[in-house]
C-alpha cells in the first residue's frame, strides 16, 4: 500500500465560526485571522494506491460554481486536485473509487465537473462512495446545514449511476487494511477512514479535527449540526489515539499533513507533527 497526500489549495473561512465558543483572543494563538476575520484553511485529500485500486478520501471544493459563490471563499495557493494529481504521476482517470468522507461542498465539490451546460462526473472510472443514512441528510437538508449541501454536487453523483453505499456500521471493513468509523456531532454519519499502514494506524480526521488547534475539548466548530455530539466523540476518540499512538491525518490544517497526540496535566495536547512522507 502506497499513500500519498493531495493538496486542492487553500480556502478561508471565519476564524469564529472554525472555533465556536472559544474567544478570539485564544484562538487566533494558533490560527490568526485577517482583517475580515478569515483564518486560512487546507483542503488536503488523500490519495491510496493498493491492490489495483486508486482511492482517493474526498477532493476539495472543485472550480465549476460560479464567481460569486467562489468569491465568499477566497480561494488561494498554488495547488489544485489535477496539479496533484499529476505531481504523483496519476490522473483524474486512474481513480478508482472516490469516498467522501461527508458531502459537504469543500470535501465534495471536485466530483463534479462542468463540461458546456452538463454536470458530469470527474472521475469517469470511479464508483463514488457514501452511505445512506449520510446521502439522504444531504439531499433533504435541514434549514441551518442547506448551504453545505450544493445539489450540483451531489445528484449528478447518483445520476451517473457511478454512486455506492458503505454500510453505516462502525468499524466495517471497506478495503484490506481500511476500516470506517462513523462521526455523527459535525453532521449526520460522516466517515472517518481508519487505515494499517507500515504496522502504524492512520486516522482520516476529516471535521471530526480539523486542526491541530483544535485539539483542546471545547474547540468545537460551530458549523457542527450537534456540538455536544462532537464533544462526546472527540473526547473519547483522542483519548483512544493517544493512548494507542494513532497518526491523526488533518484535511483543513493550513500547516501540518499529519500529528500524534499526548496526555499532559491538562488534557490531551499536541505531540509532534509531521508530513504523511515522513511515516
Amino acid at each position: 500500500m502506497n499513500l500519498y497526500t493531495i493538496e486542492t489549495g487553500l480556502f478561508k473561512l471565519d476564524g469564529g465560526a472554525m472555533f465556536g465558543v472559544v474567544p478570539k483572543s485564544i484562538w487566533q494563538r494558533t490560527n490568526p485571522a485577517d482583517t475580515n476575520n478569515l483564518c486560512t484553511w487546507a483542503m488536503r485529500c488523500m490519495l491510496i494506491e493498493d491492490g489495483g485500486r486508486l482511492i482517493l478520501i474526498d477532493n476539495g471544493i472543485g472550480n465549476k460554481q460560479d464567481e460569486k459563490f467562489l468569491s465568499h471563499y477566497y480561494l488561494h495557493g498554488d495547488d489544485t486536485l489535477d496539479r496533484s494529481l499529476a505531481a504523483k504521476g496519476f490522473s483524474r482517470d486512474d481513480i478508482t473509487d472516490v469516498f467522501l468522507t461527508h458531502l459537504h461542498f469543500d470535501h465534495c465539490g471536485g466530483s463534479i465537473v462542468r463540461v458546456g451546460d452538463k454536470l458530469r462526473p470527474a472521475f469517469k472510472n470511479a464508483f463514488y462512495w457514501s452511505n445512506e443514512k449520510h446521502w439522504d441528510w444531504a439531499v433533504n437538508p435541514n434549514d441551518r446545514e442547506r448551504a453545505s449541501f450544493l445539489k450540483d454536487n451531489i445528484l449528478p453523483i447518483q445520476e451517473s449511476g457511478q454512486l455506492r453505499f458503505i454500510e453505516d456500521k462502525e468499524g466495517v471493513q471497506f478495503h484490506d487494511g481500511i476500516h470506517i468509523r462513523f462521526a455523527y456531532g459535525h453532521t449526520d454519519a460522516m466517515m472517518l477512514p481508519q487505515i494499517k499502514y507500515k504496522d502504524q494506524t492512520i486516522v482520516y480526521m476529516a471535521d471530526l479535527l480539523p486542526s491541530t488547534g483544535h485539539i483542546p475539548l471545547p474547540y468545537v466548530m460551530a458549523y457542527d449540526m450537534f456540538p455536544l455530539k462532537t464533544l462526546t466523540e472527540k473526547k473519547s476518540f483522542l483519548q483512544e489515539a493517544a493512548d494507542n499512538k494513532y497518526i491523526l491525518y488533518l484535511e483543513h490544517d493550513p500547516l501540518n499533513e499529519c500529528c500524534t497526540l499526548q496526555q499532559t496535566e491538562k488534557g490531551i495536547r499536541l505531540d509532534q507533527t509531521f508530513s504523511l512522507g515522513h511515516i
